[in-house]
């Protein structure tokens, strides 16, 4: 693969900028069954907590006019099983670089969760402080300055490896959350997680997902998630991983000059199992187009939040 497309994050290379978002890839080595997932930049788990979960009651997910709503509720095997099982099934057919998504309910099992997987061989650790802090009413963790830099000091305190803050796009300053994560140590951030939507059944009045409310994700929230990027990219010094409603080369593009230095492509995989290598092999033709020698010349650009 062409050393145009590299890019870094955190002092790690990676071959180029396009990672699977978690909770739409499975664990990976699903994937491996429709192509070479080696082409990827790097590749995101499902997110994981310290006990399996069987998530929320269906229905859980619909459809809607330019992207999914999803309440899925964070079913997952729990992380000792994710770590004996699906990650050594992962590397049977894959070598990057890994992404551990983990959530918690509690200052306490963020830290555990994220403890357990420094011991692997995954390279970063992508904190969802999108989950509700049942300590506090419910409310998420990532809504709040305060509660987010909690949440990063805890994990930062037991871990070695790079810790990513995933941030909640349903607040209304992006920039200070994203600012009090880097004060409290995070070494990076992947904006934005899901925003915050419903669908209502016109024949009866019911919502058409079982949780009413659910996370919003796909084309339509592309704009407001390069904004968000762009404001961030101009309040922090730390890498940042663009993630929302990207499904093409020029999506890609379009979030890397806003301020990333990578992307997550999530919905996208939903529609077209092969999305990501698509797009992977699609950027040196949009970068010869628009005469763009390198990734790295464009990423991560420090940008001013208040234009």
């Amino acid at each position: 693969m062409s050393d145009r497309l590299k890019t870094e994050l955190s002092g790690l290379t990676f071959n180029n900028p396009v990672i699977s978002a978690s909770g739409t890839f499975g664990y990976g080595h699903e994937m491996a069954e429709f192509y070479d997932i080696n082409t990827l930049g790097a590749l995101t788990i499902k997110g994981t907590t310290l006990n399996g979960r069987y998530g929320n009651p269906l229905p859980r997910i619909a459809e809607c006019s330019a992207g999914l709503l999803n309440a899925i509720g964070l079913q997952n095997p729990g992380v000792d099983e994710v770590i004996s099982c699906e990650l050594p099934k992962l590397r049977k057919v894959f070598s990057g670089h890994i992404i551990a998504n983990i959530s918690g309910f509690s200052v306490e099992e963020y830290a555990e969760v994220a403890r357990r997987f420094d011991s692997t061989d995954v390279s970063l650790l992508e904190i969802n402080i999108s989950c509700p802090n049942v300590e506090h009413g419910g409310m998420a963790f990532g809504v709040s300055p305060e509660e987010a830099a909690k949440i990063t000091s805890a994990v930062k305190a037991v871990v070695k490896k790079p810790v990513y803050m995933k941030l909640s796009p349903n607040v209304t300053d992006i920039a200070a959350i994203a600012k009090a994560c880097e004060d409290a140590g995070a070494d990076g951030l992947t904006l934005i997680n899901t925003l915050l939507g419903m669908r209502i059944d016109p024949r009866g009045g019911t919502p058409v997902v079982s949780t009413g409310m659910a996370g919003l994700s796909g084309p339509a929230v592309k704009p407001v998630a390069i904004r968000m990027v762009y404001q961030t990219a101009g309040a922090v010094d730390i890498p940042i991983i663009g993630a929302g409603g990207i499904s093409s080369a020029d999506d890609v593009l379009e979030m890397l000059w806003a301020g990333a230095s990578a992307v997550q492509i999530g919905s996208a995989n939903l529609i077209n199992p092969f999305a990501c290598r698509d797009i992977i092999y699609e950027l040196t033709q949009k970068m010869d187009r628009y005469g763009i020698s390198s990734i790295k010349q464009i990423t991560g650009r420090k940008r001013d939040a208040k234009k």
